[in-house]
């Protein structure tokens, strides 16, 4: 069976001459995805919030803008730690009823794992899972430049898989 993409000749066609889109150079070129190439289709928007809010203010942040995690910054904007959901449901279990009055610095995660814009998307990707968190800052030397969730790598990849995929039929029928 042929593929649906498959155009059989017509007439008009001239027998031992194609045209083709693309080459084989281009079909198995490799870039490597990197968190800027990423950060270049989602954006570097990133929601932060500060040590001394409460986390009843990070949690109404987290619920409006629909995100997972806040990136803790100074006055001057430089990072001090990440807030997770996953920090304040743990705190919730620990403090029941007490909880929405704390402050941030409290419950958030000091010791934040960051990447590079250069930084290949698969060691990131390796990090999160050992690491077992899904949110991390990009860091462009002491510049907060953007962040990307585990969510944003994995679906990169799928769309990268789908255009490799794509180009293979294409290279395929020609």
């Amino acid at each position: 069976m042929l593929p649906s993409s498959f155009q059989p000749p017509i007439r008009g066609d001239v027998p031992g001459q194609s045209s083709v889109s693309q080459s084989i150079e281009t079909n198995i070129a490799k870039g490597t995805a990197t968190v800027a190439k990423l950060l270049e289709g989602k954006g570097a928007e990133v929601f932060s919030i500060r040590a001394q809010d409460t986390l009843a203010e990070a949690v109404e942040a987290l619920r409006t803008r629909r995100i997972g995690a806040l990136v803790v910054t100074d006055a001057e904007g430089a990072l001090e730690g990440i807030l997770s959901e996953r920090d304040i449901v743990r705190r919730l279990a620990e403090t029941p009823g007490r909880t929405l009055g704390q402050r941030v610095e409290e419950v958030m995660t000091r010791r934040v794992e960051v990447c590079q814009p250069e930084e290949a998307l698969v060691s990131v990707l390796r990090r999160m899972t050992a690491g077992r968190f899904r949110h991390m800052p990009v860091m462009q030397g002491e510049t907060l430049c953007g962040i990307v969730t585990i969510g944003d790598v994995v679906n990169y990849r799928l769309n990268e898989l789908e255009h490799e995929t794509l180009q293979l039929k294409q290279m395929i029928v020609g």
